[in-house]
C-alpha cells in the first residue's frame, strides 16, 4: 500500500544550531536526492532545505522503514547523532503529510505567516527533483502540483499576504502607499541601526537604487552604504541630503531631535514641496512630531508602525482561518484521488482482459464472415467496443465508489476472483 511520509525540522521544532547544520548546502541537497533515488525503501522523494526548515517528503511502501532510513540520512548530513536529532524532528504520515506540505506551500507554517519566499523555494527544490535527480513520479508530481495550486488559491482568495507584520516591512508598505512607485525614489538613512538596515533592504528589493547614509561614525556609514551600493555622507551633511531624499529612515541614539520643524519648513521651499516620508524608528524620537503639520510631509514613528503591525497581524490571523478552510478542502480532494490509486490496477486489468477477449472474438468472427468491406468491419469494431464498455461500466463504477470505504479490499478481491484477473496464462 502506497504511503506518503514527511520528516523535517523548522524554526519551532529545532534551534538554529541544528537547522544550520543542514540549511542551504548544495552538496547536502544532492546527497539527499541521490540517497532517495538509490534507497530500496523509497519510491519517490523531495528534499527542501532553507534557513528555517528542512523537509523530506517521500512515497514508500513501508513507512517505518522509510522513517528510519531518512533519520539516518539526516543524521549523516548534519553530523548530529540520531538520539540528539530525533527530538528536534517532526514526522507526518498519510493525509497529515499532505496537509503539512499544503500549509508549508501556502506559508501558514512560516515564521512570518503569509511571507511569499517559501513558495519560490519549494518550486526551486521541486524543479531540481524533477530535472536533476529524477526522484519524482506519479504521486509526488500530483502532490507538488496540488501544493502549488493550494498556495495560489490561498493568495488569491484570502488577504493573508497583503498585510505587513514586521516594523521594517510595514514601513515599506506605507512608503508604497504614499509614492505608489518607489523605483525612482531616494533613501536617506540617518543612523545605521539594524532595523534601519532591514527597512532599507526591503526598499531596495522594491526597486530603489539610490541610498545615502549619514551616521556620527563616518566609518559605520561607509560600511552600510557599501552594503547597499550607496554613498556615505558626513553628519554635517544631513540638511543638504534632506533636500534630495524622498524616504528618510532615522534610527539614532540621540536624545534630541535630529530633524526639527523650522529647518524642515525652510527646506520644503527648496524642495519645491516634493513629498518627503519619514520613518522614525528611534527611541527617543529623532524627528520633531510637529513636522507632521507641514504640507507634503508624512511622519510615522515606531508606535505608529507597531499599531499597523498589530492590526495587520490580527488581519492575517483572520485570513489564516480562510486559508485553513481552503487547505482542508484540497486535502480531502487529494485524499480521494490517492485512494483511487489502489483500485486503478484492478480496473486496468479488468479492461485489459475485456479488450483481449473482444479482439480474439472479432478475429474468429471475421474469418467466418467472408469478405467484408472496411465500413462493415468498422461497424463491428464500434459495436463490440460499445458492448464491452457498457458491460464494464457498472463494476468499474462500483469500484470507484468503494475506493474510500473500509470494504474496498473486499470488493477488489471479489472482482479479481469473479473475472479471474489473477490467472496465470500458460503458453
Amino acid at each position: 500500500m502506497i504511503s506518503i511520509i514527511n520528516i523535517g525540522m523548522n524554526h519551532e521544532s529545532a534551534p538554529v544550531e541544528f537547522r544550520e547544520c543542514l540549511a542551504k548546502d548544495p552538496e547536502n541537497v544532492s546527497y539527499a536526492l541521490d540517497f532517495i533515488r538509490d534507497s530500496d525503501h523509497l519510491r519517490e522523494g523531495f528534499f527542501l532545505s532553507t534557513c528555517n526548515r528542512v523537509e523530506v517528503f517521500c512515497i514508500c511502501d513501508d513507512p517505518e522503514s522509510a522513517r528510519q532510513v531518512l533519520v539516518d540520512m539526516l543524521s549523516r548530513l548534519s553530523n548530529i547523532p540520531e538520539e540528539n536529532l530525533i527530538p528536534n524532528l517532526y514526522f507526518f504520515q498519510g493525509i497529515e503529510a499532505v496537509k503539512h506540505i499544503f500549509r508549508v506551500a501556502a506559508s501558514l507554517d512560516s515564521m512570518i505567516v503569509g511571507e511569499p519566499q517559501i513558495l519560490g523555494q519549494i518550486k526551486d527544490a521541486y524543479r531540481q527533483t524533477v530535472s536533476e535527480s529524477h526522484t519524482s513520479g506519479v504521486v509526488l508530481n500530483r502532490l507538488m502540483h496540488r501544493a502549488f495550486h493550494v498556495a495560489k488559491r490561498v493568495k488569491t482568495e484570502t488577504g493573508i499576504s497583503q498585510a505587513a507584520v514586521s516594523i521594517s516591512y510595514a514601513a515599506v508598505e506605507l512608503a508604497k502607499k504614499i509614492f505608489y512607485d518607489l523605483k525612482d525614489k531616494k533613501i536617506l538613512l540617518i543612523g545605521a541601526g539594524e532595523m534601519a538596515e532591514l527597512a532599507a533592504t526591503h526598499l531596495i528589493s522594491n526597486g530603489i537604487t539610490s541610498l545615502t547614509v549619514a551616521n556620527r561614525s563616518f566609518e559605520r556609514a561607509l560600511n552600510v552604504a557599501e552594503k547597499f551600493n550607496g554613498k556615505a555622507v558626513l553628519w554635517e551633511e544631513i540638511e543638504t541630503s534632506l533636500l534630495e531624499g524622498d524616504i528618510v529612515i532615522t534610527s539614532t541614539a540621540s536624545t534630541e531631535y535630529i530633524v526639527v520643524y523650522d529647518t524642515l519648513k525652510g527646506l520644503l521651499k527648496k524642495r519645491r514641496n516634493r513629498p518627503i516620508f519619514f520613518i522614525d524608528i528611534a527611541v527617543p524620537r529623532d524627528v520633531d512630531p510637529k513636522v507632521n503639520d507641514l504640507g507634503n510631509v508624512y511622519l510615522y514613528d515606531i508606535d505608529d508602525l507597531k499599531d499597523i503591525v498589530e492590526e495587520n497581524s490580527e488581519q492575517r490571523r483572520q485570513e489564516a482561518v480562510k486559508a485553513e478552510r481552503i487547505i482542508a478542502e484540497e486535502v480531502i480532494r487529494f485524499g480521494n484521488w490517492l485512494q483511487t490509486l489502489e483500485i486503478v490496477p484492478t480496473i486496468a486489468a479488468l479492461k485489459e482482459k475485456a479488450e483481449s477477449i473482444r479482439k480474439t472474438e472479432i478475429q474468429k468472427s471475421l474469418s467466418s464472415l467472408g469478405d467484408l468491406i472496411p465500413s462493415q468491419i468498422e461497424a463491428i469494431e464500434i459495436l463490440t467496443l460499445s458492448l464491452t464498455d457498457k458491460i464494464l461500466n457498472d463494476p468499474v463504477l462500483v469500484l470507484k465508489q468503494k475506493a474510500g470505504s473500509t470494504s474496498k479490499d473486499n470488493y477488489l478481491d471479489i472482482t479479481r476472483e469473479l473475472f479471474n484477473l489473477d490467472q496465470e496464462v500458460d503458453n
